[in-house]
């Protein structure tokens, strides 16, 4: 009796430009380079001065099945709402990119990817889905930190920065994201439930998966599948981990230090901006956790940083 192979589902790979060409045609070739080859490759310019149009144009026109072009008007919108827009248009254009379901994976102008990135990522979001039929999913994994000539820093991204990837409840991501999006595939409804992704968002990895953990599933690769290319323009960069136990220097901070006071009222603000779109379908359990977090834009700093402290230490 002969085997019944699974069909390969088209995966779309937003790519977003922006004065990327040092580093871009290698970052193509990573990903023409994959294991997985039914995929398409949606990219979108944010107004770039250099030459990553032509780069894109020149690959496009050269494999014309993996790429397409959504048009833009030169506007430079940002990092964050250029993956919304791109997440849109797909969502949008499904049928025009051949997506019999929609899949979508997250890609920086600068990285490079492992051969087998696609597939491990597809492998595992099919396996999610399999468990939780209908839920948003996502799926991430881990990276290596390399610098511009790709040697190697750190082998574990997640080791590197005191990542613990494995604890994403609601309340934890509400304060603390553990999701790279450049590792990251997620499935239409995820897809659909996030976006537009509003303003108040910090970045769109960490709203997706504030919206995974709220209404769905996260699985987490412990493999490194791409390597994590740190320069002097990253948008967000890799930092080693600090400890974050109190000392006499973190409690005088806690009363005097206006950094606390920034990423309280950051994550407050996009902590408002979940509640305004989502308060009314969130389970009862998670009510109060989205309360308590908005007590970090108390007027009383100490309370601000404690309520930040407690939600940093949730050990689920």
């Amino acid at each position: 009796m002969p085997v019944v192979q699974e069909v390969q589902p088209r995966i779309a790979i937003l790519l977003p430009t922006y004065n990327g060409a040092q580093y871009l045609q290698e970052q193509i070739d990573s990903l023409l380079a994959q294991d997985y080859g039914n995929f398409v490759i949606v990219s979108r310019d944010d107004g770039s001065s250099d030459a990553s149009v032509a780069i894109i144009e020149k690959n496009a026109e050269k494999f014309p099945k993996h790429f397409h072009i959504m048009q833009s008007d030169g506007e430079n919108i940002g990092a964050c709402a250029s993956f919304s827009t791109l997440m849109e248009y797909v969502l949008e254009k499904q049928a025009l990119l051949g997506l019999d379901a929609v899949y979508m994976m997250f890609c920086d102008q600068d990285d490079i990817w492992h051969r087998d990135k696609v597939s491990q990522s597809v492998a595992a979001i099919l396996a999610l889905e399999k468990r939780f039929p209908y839920r948003a999913c996502l799926v991430h994994s881990d990276l290596r930190v390399v610098n511009e000539s790709c040697e190697l820093i750190e082998e574990s991204f997640f080791a590197y920065q005191g990542i613990r990837p494995h604890k994403r409840s609601f309340a934890r991501f509400l304060v603390s994201n553990s999701v790279t999006g450049c590792t990251a595939i997620v499935n239409e409804k995820l897809a659909a439930l996030a976006t537009p992704i509003p303003k108040q968002a910090i970045m769109h990895d960490w709203w997706l998966a504030l919206l995974a953990a709220a209404f769905g599933h996260i699985e987490t690769i412990d493999a490194a599948l791409i390597d994590y290319r740190q320069h002097q323009t990253n948008t967000v960069g890799a930092k080693p981990y600090a400890s974050s136990k109190w000392s006499l220097q973190k409690i005088k901070g806690a009363f005097s230090d206006p950094v606390y006071d920034e990423i309280n009222r950051t994550l407050v603000t996009q902590a408002s901006g979940f509640a305004g779109l989502h308060h009314q379908n969130i389970k009862n359990k998670h009510t109060f956790v989205l309360m308590a977090a908005l007590w970090m834009g108390s007027r009383t700093r100490i309370i601000r940083n404690a309520v930040l402290k407690a939600f940093l230490s949730l050990s689920t």
